[in-house]
């Protein structure tokens, strides 16, 4: 029976965070929140609207709509047409993109602090009446589909990930993909997508991070100016986490043309308000920063069983996972690699991680995040991640006495719980006959 991690270190404010964020808050009597960040080192802002919608709030049918209005906040609306937004914004000296993920949909503009106005009149206009029609849905559904077919039917890590998704969860929306299933790409109707526009994209379920060179006084009177008039929406339904308990190992085979097996092994984890979701990330950046980190030099270097290995652990409002991904060479037994790795997942949980890898990884952990904290676009996008995953941005300003604090014995803890065989799900993919998938699209916009 694992033992309970250790009572976990008082989370306080790292003092040298702290004087980097005087931010100034405010709510709008339509429930839109902003957040203001003065920094005048250099005449430019980001700003950054997150928008608390994502795979998580759909349902079967409309799968993929989240990521769906993503392109169509691009279409024009009452003011600026179709094709205006971008063609406004660069000729002002900016850019945008934006980004879709289980929990949310994040829209952001870097640009010079002069635009300001104009991107407050850009981003405004589509929040209060963005272009919806059947000519519009039409085009930017079949961008969908194509971009699915690119990263999904013909790449294989998206094959194997869709598949693993359909394992762990039986009930939770996280077990569709974020870009949604095709047919339900395909059926999504106008009056879905008005429907959902009204109810996730309203003033009250947004928040606004303007990071820059900014008065934030002035600011917040262009924000009250622009979208104050906006009428909230109704209020968004709760998403029940019904999952069950998962009560052993999973597992399946995708058969796909490829030149080499690949596994890709998910653990369930915490949800990102759970303390050992950063007892997790000290875990994963000491098994797999780097080429000197533990998995990469057993599994790549020394045995040679695998190509490469990945760890992703993504933080999410409900329970996510640890997920594992290593590519195999040729001639490997795929059990023989699962055994091997299961079998130094099992020595983190009764050692622990050595001195040296649990000490490099809180120091790769600092400083991956102020490295993030170091440009006006980088403090927006984490104060909106924080608020939205943790409930507070003021949340990420403790993370580094967290991280600092974190012992062995936590570690040892939580790798023995989050580890147990009952909790995997397992997806091994068989090479098949025919040319080899292309795995190489990588997109930017769905995460």
């Amino acid at each position: 029976m694992p033992k309970a991690p250790a009572k976990p270190a008082e989370r306080t404010a790292d003092p040298v965070l702290q004087s980097l964020f005087d931010v100034q808050e405010a709510t709008l009597p339509n429930g839109l929140r902003v957040r203001l960040l003065a920094n005048h080192q250099t005449p430019v802002v980001s700003l950054y609207t997150f928008f608390q919608v994502g795979s998580r709030n759909e349902r079967p049918g409309i799968t993929g709509i989240s990521h769906l209005f993503e392109h169509m906040m691009f279409n024009g609306a009452k003011k600026y047409g179709p094709k205006k937004f971008d063609m406004v914004l660069e000729s002002n000296g900016g850019r945008s993109n934006a980004y879709t993920s289980t929990d949310m949909t994040v829209y952001y503009e870097d640009f010079a602090s002069d635009a300001l106005e104009k991107v407050l009149d850009l981003e405004s206009d589509r929040m209060r009446s963005l272009r919806i029609n059947d000519d519009a849905l039409a085009s930017e559904r079949q961008v969908v589909m194509e971009e699915r077919r690119v990263r999904v039917d013909n790449d294989i890590t998206g094959i194997m990930d869709e598949e693993l998704g359909t394992l762990v969860w039986k009930a939770h929306p996280y077990r569709w993909p974020v870009i949604g299933w095709m047919k339900d790409i395909e059926n999504i109707t106008r009056q879905d997508c008005e429907q959902y526009f009204r109810t996730y994209y309203a003033p009250n379920n947004a928040v606004l991070y303007i990071v820059g060179d900014i008065d934030p006084k002035q600011t917040l009177a262009l924000v009250r100016r622009y979208y104050g008039d906006i009428p909230k929406g109704p209020k968004p339904e709760p998403v029940l986490n019904a999952e069950p308990e998962q009560k052993g190992e999973r597992r399946a085979e995708v058969r796909h043309p490829a030149q080499s097996p690949a596994l890709m092994i998910a653990y369930r984890g915490p949800a990102a308000r759970d303390q050992e979701t950063l007892l997790l990330d000290v875990i994963q950046y000491g098994l797999a920063k780097g080429e000197g980190s533990r998995l990469v030099k057993k599994l790549v270097y020394e045995t040679q069983l695998a190509v490469s290995v990945a760890v992703d652990w993504g933080w999410r409002i409900d329970p996510g996972i640890i997920l594992f991904y290593l590519e195999l060479k040729p001639d490997s037994d795929p059990r023989k690699v699962e055994e091997a790795l299961y079998a130094e997942l099992a020595r983190v949980a009764e050692e622990g991680l050595t001195e040296r890898e649990l000490q490099k990884a809180k120091n790769n952990l600092r400083a991956d995040h102020l490295r993030e904290l170091a440009t006006n676009s980088g403090r927006g996008h984490a104060m909106g991640h924080y608020e939205a995953l943790l409930g507070s941005w003021r949340d990420g300003l403790t993370l580094p006495s967290v991280y600092a604090a974190a012992t062995n014995e936590q570690v040892k803890a939580v790798a023995a719980k989050t580890f147990a065989p009952e909790r995997r799900s397992v997806v091994t993919l068989i090479p098949a006959a025919g040319a080899p998938a292309d795995a190489s699209a990588d997109g930017k916009d769905v995460e």
